[in-house]
């Protein structure tokens, strides 16, 4: 894990604050473990974890304005400087317009701004301390810090409703520790926050002009190419023996250096077959330059790129994607390497694992995950986010109608009934549609407070239910109907409490507002992906996810967006752009869905699973009873039609509460043993903590 730590006081003097820390009453200083400084006092900011050199960046005009970037990006020094007096005058968002995936700090005298990303790949925390406000890239440490207890009432939003940001607002696992929006900025005046929003606001009195599809495309792959090109700019990296690369909570030094594979020096790639990995591969691969292993070591073939196929032998239905990666692989710039998999990378297979700083679905597929990326570079490119950022969410279906565009819904719907068969499918997605475009944001969400309260959960296995479910504001999560009424009832009420804070921003249609949700979503699942299936010195690398690349693709118009068939398309135009025009037949073509390999895993697993939820701590925090999970997981395992999805969100949040309760230690030093995130070492809410975490 990485992050970067800093705070902003109101009172800033010898008195209060170190050199390299704030003095606490004991007269002890305060310190991030294993960090290193970036600038002192009075706003103190540190790096912490194993950043390569490269990778942190802090520019300086005068003693008192400088600009740190952590991460990748392809600007210069120069435009870091230029992007340092923009700042000074309040132009926040030139800050996150570099090609990459990065941090950016600025401090202007006593103002701090930190920006976070457009995704939620790259979050920003704060939490009120010592008189002021501390700031992190991770929640973890800040709750550490001011001994933070769990937020059940967030872990029940968790669950109940993960897609509806109303649901979460801005909360984590930690009372107290609070969450920057995507699109947002964290500014501190002297300890003094405020949360401010960089991207231009739609204007409901004149619109801008709808770009046409051909720019569009056109600028999603000059977007693409120079988030690949900046990835490729940067040094290359051959990971070291022995060396131990820094802290990681809940992890003892010996854990660090021991059972973890090396990644292979350079860069690569996955090759899943699908056109997002196959996308970033050959954009890579065909860059000019040198792409792939550092010479001398690796694959000894000089400079290609090592392309990773992951082949799962248990579950089938994949062999038409192996074999399309294996044409793709024929390109000479490509080195190929087929990693096999069996029952022990199965999801739900391996239950051990490191904490990662939130829960997160991926908990139950890290060692599947990890099984590939051992193969991997040092520096590895996924496709992760192409599907969010590209494809058309199912809401925005009404938003065709509310800018009286009906014609384009005549493929989707033709798609929709082909898939079920049914002559009744046009008018049943018309209405729902229809419905609601006209229906208010806060009508919607009370509607969902509602279907909460009484428990009206649907099973949408179907294209066409998943479909017509989606074709609202927000809709109960997978996991809900095995929560408790009471746990229910809080999420209700937090509902409730969120429409008096508005809504979407103006002229917000509800599709593009669910397809922000679910980004941010699939973001922060990401982010818990990296670090729970974490091969050390190694770094992943999602373009989908870099500002400029998202924003080229919210530029894509909706009825190019809704057609089926528009993701493999765009990235096909996008390779053409690129050079690169001859694909193998099949290219495209939507590849089987994880349900199998989830369901098979289950079945594999289900005696851990039972023991695992024989005692609870979900149980303990009043989320679920026990014997209903185990009578579930029994009956999903036997073949019962049950959203696996959300036995798996179950599943994960439970393994990652003990693996929070079972940690030791803490993230900083000159604290005493006890200043850690939840002190007592227990889950169990006092009697209504659910609501009194909302506040």
């Amino acid at each position: 894990m990485r992050w970067l730590v800093g705070w902003s006081s109101t009172a800033a003097g010898p008195r209060d604050l170190g050199s390299a820390g704030v003095t606490g009453t004991n007269g002890e200083t305060v310190q991030p473990v294993g960090a290193h400084l970036l600038w002192g006092d009075p706003d103190p900011l540190w790096a912490v974890g194993d950043w390569r050199p490269d990778e942190v960046r802090v520019v300086q005009a005068d003693q008192g304005t400088r600009i740190a970037v952590l991460g990748i990006c392809g600007a210069s020094d120069e435009q870091l400087r230029i992007g340092l007096f923009a700042a000074r005058g309040g132009a926040l968002r030139h800050l996150t317009h570099w090609p990459g995936s990065y941090t950016a700090v600025v401090q202007v005298g006593r103002r701090i701004t930190v920006c976070g990303d457009l995704a939620g790949a790259r979050p920003v925390f704060h939490t009120p301390w010592h008189e002021g406000t501390a700031y992190a890239t991770a929640a973890l440490p800040l709750a550490d810090l001011v001994e933070a207890n769990l937020d059940i009432g967030h872990l029940a939003a968790l669950l109940a409703a993960p897609d509806v940001p109303e649901a979460l607002h801005d909360s984590t696992p930690y009372l107290g520790v609070r969450r920057v929006p995507p699109g947002h900025a964290l500014i501190l005046r002297a300890g003094a926050r405020e949360i401010a929003g960089y991207e231009p606001v739609a204007s409901l009195a004149v619109a801008a002009p709808a770009q046409d599809a051909e720019s569009a495309v056109h600028g999603v792959q000059e977007a693409l190419v120079e988030s690949v090109r900046a990835r490729l700019a940067a040094p290359r990296h051959v990971p070291g023996e022995g060396i131990d690369a820094g802290p990681v909570p809940g992890m003892g030094p010996e854990e660090r250096r021991g059972p973890r594979r090396l990644p292979v020096p350079g860069i690569g790639a996955d090759l899943s077959g699908g056109p997002a990995s196959a996308t970033l591969a050959l954009l890579a691969a065909g860059l000019p330059g040198m792409p792939g292993t550092v010479l001398g070591h690796g694959t000894g073939a000089g400079e290609r790129l090592l392309a990773v196929t992951f082949n799962d032998l248990v579950v089938p239905g994949r062999e038409a994607e192996v074999e399309r990666a294996g044409a793709l692989a024929a390109n000479p710039r490509l080195h190929h390497v087929v990693v096999a998999a069996a029952e022990e990378s199965l999801p739900f297979g391996e239950l051990d694992g490191p904490l990662t700083d939130e829960p997160g679905p991926s908990l139950i597929s890290a060692a599947r995950h990890r099984n590939r990326l051992a193969s991997g570079s040092a520096d590895h490119f996924t496709g992760y986010g192409a599907r969010q950022v590209l494809d058309a969410h199912p809401a925005r279906l009404a938003d065709l109608l509310m800018d009286r565009k009906r014609r384009h819904l005549l493929r989707p719907v033709a798609a929709l009934t082909k898939a079920d068969g049914s002559v009744l499918v046009p008018a049943r997605v018309y209405g729902a549609a229809r419905r609601l475009a006209r229906t208010p944001y806060r009508t919607g969400i009370d509607a969902l407070a509602d279907r909460l309260l009484r428990r009206a959960f649907t099973d949408p296995a179907e294209p066409l239910g998943a479909t017509l479910a989606a074709l609202s504001w927000g809709r109960p999560g997978p996991a809900a109907r095995w929560l408790t009424g009471e746990a229910l009832a809080e999420v209700s009420v937090r509902l409730q409490g969120a429409t008096a804070r508005g809504g979407p921003g103006p002229g917000q249609h509800p599709g593009e507002f669910r397809a922000r949700a679910a980004l941010a979503r699939h973001a922060a699942d990401l982010r818990v992906l990296e670090q729970a299936a974490e091969i050390r010195f190694q770094r992943l690398h999602a373009p989908f996810l870099d500002n400029q690349v998202v924003r080229a693709c919210r530029a894509l118009p909706e009825t190019l967006r809704v057609q089926p068939g528009a993701r493999a398309a765009i990235l096909r135009a996008v390779l053409e752009g690129a050079g690169v025009a001859e694909l193998p037949p099949g290219w495209g073509t939507p590849g089987p869905g994880s349900t199998a390999a989830m369901r098979t895993g289950l079945r594999v697993a289900v005696g851990d699973l039972l023991d695992l939820f024989d005692a609870p701590l979900l149980a303990q925090a009043g989320l679920i009873e026990a014997r209903v999970v185990r009578k579930a997981l029994r009956a999903a395992s036997q073949g019962a039609p049950l959203p696996l999805d959300g036995l798996a969100d179950l599943v994960s949040l439970e393994l990652w509460l003990g693996r929070l309760i079972a940690r030791r230690g803490t993230c900083w030093s000159g604290t005493p043993g006890r200043q850690r995130a939840v002190p007592s070492g227990s889950v169990v809410p006092e009697r209504g903590e659910l609501g009194a975490a909302q506040g």
